[in-house]
């Protein structure tokens, strides 16, 4: 029997999924641009609001040649 896609992750998987560090994901939740929940002790992380917070991460401008 396979086992069904994950829906959410720990602190630390997160941070690993996103390639992030730990510090960063944390600030990331306490700016509140990162939603992160409560289960208890355990603060998870949907693998969707991970998603979004990835998405609306800004862009990167192409670099500009000097002429």
């Amino acid at each position: 029997m396979q086992m069904p896609e994950r829906i959410s992750y720990s602190v630390h998987e997160a941070a690993k999924a996103a390639g992030i560090g730990l510090t960063k994901l944390r600030e990331e939740i306490r700016a509140q641009r990162l939603i992160a929940r409560k289960l208890g002790k355990r603060t998870l992380i949907n693998v969707d609001d991970l998603n979004a917070w990835a998405a609306n991460l800004p862009r990167v401008d192409p670099p500009r040649h000097a002429a």
